[in-house]
């Protein structure tokens, strides 16, 4: 047995059976062992920006890791900004990265890098493997700390002779470390908080918040008096008929301060003290009042769950069901509005659908409309790395063959990696894609005035990506999938009906400007 053909053998017998790949010369030996050993599901990216962001997908919504297959460092560095975003998230993830044989790298040959420096940005774990006898070994240490805590990424290079090398020895499953449990002693003081502390705040975070979470948190704002939102960007929300519908933090920093404003005791559940996006001249870079008192119920790497459910404990207080709401009717008329388009979402979304949202600038009212449509889970992008649109879509599909996905996907970002559009074809998967076509980089526009620039011509050209528009119909054919255009509400509504209803993919390219 060859090096390679442990590593696959070790990611078998670790429950890890779906591969998003894009393989070169040195990981020639892993895809010859795919066809001596069945079990792994192997799915092709045509970049290595859609092999990561599929894998962000697919583990934020199986909550156990998939595995990449990446082309030495460069082809990880490809694959960054979705493993940056994925990183936020909280998603499991394991990359393998193949790289120069051992001794070949001190000839310093082309794709020679520094990519174990480069895969430390993104993750949690990082070893480069040194032979075939203990590839395997270290295959199964990377699955058992992508499985750790709330879910991380783990990074293992694996050098060309480690896989060609005979003596390979496949390892075991390895038990996952659970995310540590938020002592009593703490759930104690926060539930003094709520009870004596004036302008309680409590502000949720974390990979998961799922339907008791949130009904916990939404009980214990109700008894007590507290407000409760879930921060602005967030890995996984469980929404819809049924289940408790919170707010996020508004990105604006205008917004978001004044949401705030009053706050005496801020509490964090899973979440980040809130801040700006950026720094902007003139504004604070801190959201929450100087004033405010910041207590911390549970850190992003605890059990969040576990700590609302305490906490609702401690303080008595019961949760109950959510009311189950009347869907809204589909707009059939006039012309496209963000508004328009949620309300007719949140009518003819499919129940348990997945909804992807890089919708950016236009889908403003989506997660708040959505919330009036039956029970789904919304995943965003959550690093701010542009791009993570289509390529989650596909993992999410992957994982999840018995739903509908739906991505709400901004032209520019989506750009950035509309080729997934191709696997998507190609897996036949049950997505529906609806690119927000305004032909410009209409957050860029806003965050001129934020920043205090004063565009010109030219600056203004920069932003735009017109001339010549770009055929996202065509495009999409192109790789293979239904498309069609939309340019008022009435051909939106049909042309919704008629994508849910297909079991691969359809792209409608909606025009919002």
């Amino acid at each position: 047995m060859n090096g390679a053909e442990s590593l696959v053998r070790t990611l078998l017998a670790s429950d890890v059976r779906t591969c998003f790949a894009n393989p070169g010369t040195s990981e020639m030996h892993f895809v010859a062992a795919l066809d001596r050993i069945p079990g792994m599901r192997c799915i092709l990216g045509l970049t290595e920006s859609v092999v990561t962001g599929a894998a962000d997908g697919f583990g934020r919504m199986m909550r156990d890791p998939a595995v990449t297959l990446l082309h030495c460092g460069p082809g990880l560095a490809n694959g960054l900004s979705n493993l940056h975003n994925a990183r936020r998230a909280q998603a499991p993830v394991v990359n393998i990265v193949g790289d120069q044989a051992t001794y070949h790298q001190k000839m310093d040959p082309p794709l020679a890098s520094d990519a174990i420096g480069w895969a430390r940005g993104v993750s949690a774990w990082t070893r480069s493997a040194t032979t075939s006898v203990t590839v395997g070994r270290d295959a199964a240490a990377a699955i058992q700390a992508a499985r750790s805590g709330n879910g991380q990424i783990a990074t293992l290079l694996a050098p060309a002779d480690t896989c060609w090398d005979e003596g390979g020895v496949p390892a075991e499953k390895l038990t996952a470390l659970p995310p540590p449990t938020v002592p009593a002693h703490r759930v104690r003081e926060i539930a003094n908080v709520f009870r004596n502390g004036e302008s309680v705040f409590l502000l949720l975070g974390g990979p998961l918040l799922d339907e008791q979470l949130l009904a916990n948190a939404k009980a214990i704002a109700s008894v007590t008096g507290a407000k409760v939102m879930a921060q602005t960007f967030n890995g996984r929300v469980e929404r819809g008929h049924g289940r408790a519908a919170i707010a996020r933090m508004p990105y604006s920093v205008d917004q978001a301060i004044a949401v705030l404003a009053g706050t005496r005791n801020l509490v964090l559940a899973g979440s980040a003290i809130p801040a700006a996006p950026f720094a902007y001249p003139g504004k604070p870079g801190a959201l929450a009042p100087d004033d405010a008192t910041i207590h911390v119920l549970a850190r992003p790497d605890e059990n969040v769950a576990q700590a609302l459910s305490a906490l609702a404990e401690e303080l008595s207080v019961t949760t109950s069901i959510a009311s189950e709401m009347k869907r809204p009717e589909a707009v059939t008329a006039g012309g496209i509005s963000a508004e328009a388009v949620t309300q007719t979402l949140a009518a003819l979304m499919p129940e348990d659908s997945i909804i992807i949202d890089e919708s950016v600038s236009f889908g403003r009212p989506f997660f708040n409309g959505l919330s009036s449509g039956p029970r789904h889970d919304w995943l965003q992008i959550t690093g701010g790395a542009i791009g993570n649109g289509f390529p989650m879509a596909t993992g999410a599909a992957v994982a999840c063959p018995g739903r509908r996905v739906i991505a709400l996907q901004a032209d520019g970002a989506g750009l950035f990696t509309v080729q997934s559009l191709w696997t998507q074809a190609r897996e036949k998967l049950a997505v529906t894609t609806v690119v927000l076509s305004n032909r410009k980089y209409q957050i860029l526009l806003g965050e001129l005035a934020n920043v205090g620039a004063n565009p010109g011509r030219t600056a203004l050209d920069m932003l735009d990506i017109g001339r010549p528009d770009i055929d996202w119909v065509g495009l999409a054919r192109a790789f293979g999938v239904e498309a069609a255009k939309a340019g008022n509400m009435e051909q939106f509504t049909d042309l919704l009906q008629t994508a849910n209803e297909r079991s691969g993919p359809f792209l409608i390219e909606l025009m919002t400007a």
